[in-house]
């Protein structure tokens, strides 16, 4: 392993040069390597599974100010971020304000946090790909294993470049040849490859997109069938009906959708896919655990629990969505999936508030039906019925049998908005209503971030059963520059390369 100082290496490739130095944790069954010199790093098949699971690990606790523990980026940041970003999850302490009332500079931890994390498990699954052919040229994997693996990286990158597309470029649904954001595809393991990764510049949205579908696509084919606590072939499919959803591809949602139909299914209860790591819903998550975990300052369960179970109960459903007129008062998702406190109702989607080992849900087949659901509405004409039918799958199970179904004539002209709301309501505390503003406010359907509930203003489960006033601000038109988050400062300083543009604004 080389040893190398210099100054002016981009930060977000400061502690990645070498695949093999992480720490470890027991995640899965086995453990990153530890100092493994790069020469050996991919000398036997233990140790290509040692560095596989460093990616793992990357993602699930990888970086924020100088310090893992804090979830960065999808140990559960991502959902925090996410939902903050948004108006349906409630900020109760300075925690997440500088997110939630849209006061972020090139200069803020959570922003830059979200970058660096995300590069930083970027450039380390560039490596591995680097040398999985000559592993197999070698004889240490065979042709079947170095593939698979090819797909686990493959899929990763093309989740992390996504994230960063929504949080640090405009939607795909507005224009396509917006400016995107670098997108890496080798990796930096020396010091002299620092000024090759260093100019790789800031490519369009669509070219993003075009190489998020190659990697996918290549993914698809390269993965097996597999648990959710593994990138597997039904995974990389999901990814792509994320994306395509975001591209407006609505042949192409459906076309990805009909593949896992009879592979995967909306649970009969809506808790069962966060009460195991496990379900026919449950397609893709990363796992936490006891001893590897983003920690109190960061874990799911310690930030949105109740504080009357153990939790800090930073973050709680916001009255907004709970006092919601499409929000049915049956809907056992209140019930199931919630708690309450003096202070509010919080989520439940996450218990473990002592051990922090609930994993985090990243792909669901509920999204995929609800993505194929809009889908066939935006086809209209024949399509809209088997909208309506899939909308229905994922709502009626919520509700009693009293509770009619949706049909075609009931819904007329607002079936588009109805799935919009059973999205918000499914996905509550998961993070997914950020990337729904994104690409709807860039198609028209929305105009950047609606009125939030005031921080750190409701103070009493009043809030949620009376119909006191709820005091809001926040909102935030998507002609503002603010709507996309800055390049953080620490990227464009330690690029005297080739720096990359800041977005406008900034």
């Amino acid at each position: 392993m080389k040893k190398f100082a210099i100054k002016n290496i981009k930060m977000v490739l400061v502690g990645l040069a070498v695949v093999g130095l992480t720490t470890a944790c027991d995640v899965t069954e086995l453990s990153p390597a530890n100092l493994i010199p790069d020469a050996e790093a991919f000398s036997t098949a233990p140790r290509i599974e040692s560095a596989v699971l460093g990616v793992y690990e990357s993602a699930q606790r990888g970086f924020y100010a100088d310090a893992v523990q804090r979830g960065y980026p999808f140990g559960a940041a991502n959902v925090e971020q996410g939902d903050m970003r948004g108006e349906d999850m409630y900020n109760d302490q300075a925690f997440y304000e500088i997110t939630y009332n849209n006061s972020y500079s090139p200069n803020s931890a959570n922003n830059q946090g979200m970058w660096i994390s995300l590069y930083r498990m970027i450039n380390r699954l560039n490596i591995i790909l680097t040398n999985l052919d000559v592993a197999v040229t070698d004889g240490v994997l065979t042709s079947e294993e170095g593939n698979a693996y090819k797909g686990e990286m493959l899929f990763l990158r093309a989740l992390a470049h996504h994230e960063l597309l929504v949080h640090f470029a405009r939607p795909y649904s507005d224009d396509p040849s917006a400016m995107g954001i670098p997108y890496r595809t080798f990796g930096i393991d020396d010091v002299t490859k620092v000024p090759d990764g260093e100019a790789v510049g800031r490519t369009t949205v669509g070219e993003d997109y075009a190489q998020l579908l190659a990697d996918l696509d290549a993914a698809e084919g390269f993965l097996p069938e597999g648990d959710a606590g593994r990138a597997n072939k039904g995974a990389a499919i999901a990814l792509k009906s994320r994306i395509k959803l975001h591209m407006e591809d609505w042949t192409g949602v459906l076309a990805e959708y009909n593949k896992l139909a009879t592979k995967y299914a909306v649970t009969a209860s809506p808790a069962t896919p966060f009460r195991g790591s496990t379900s026919t819903d449950n397609i893709f998550s990363f796992i936490n655990s006891a001893t590897s975990n983003p920690g109190v300052n960061g874990a799911l369960p310690a930030m949105y629990g109740n504080p009357d179970l153990g939790a800090r109960g930073l973050v709680k459903i916001s009255p907004i969505i709970w006092r919601a007129d499409f929000w049915n008062p049956e809907d056992t998702r209140r019930t199931l999936l919630t708690t309450r406190s003096a202070l509010g109702i919080f989520t439940d989607k996450y218990t473990d508030a002592t051990t922090y080992s609930d994993p985090n849900n990243i792909l669901r087949f509920a999204e995929v039906v609800l993505n194929a659901a809009e889908a066939n509405a935006r086809l209209g004409g024949a399509n809209t019925a088997a909208a309506v039918t899939l909308l229905n799958s994922v709502r009626s199970r919520a509700l009693p049998a009293s509770v009619p179904a949706y049909t075609v004539d009931g819904l007329g002209a607002n079936l588009l908005t109805a799935i919009w709301n059973e999205r918000r309501i499914e996905f509550l505390a998961e993070g997914r209503r950020w990337p729904d503003i994104h690409r709807l406010s860039g198609s028209g359907d929305m105009n950047g971030i609606p009125p939030k509930a005031t921080s750190r203003s409701i103070t009493s489960i009043e809030f949620y059963t009376t119909s006191i006033a709820i005091p809001t601000d926040h909102s935030l038109a998507y002609s503002s520059d603010l709507f996309v988050w800055p390049i953080p400062l620490s990227e464009l300083q330690n690029n005297n390369t080739a720096p990359i543009e800041q977005n406008p604004g900034y």
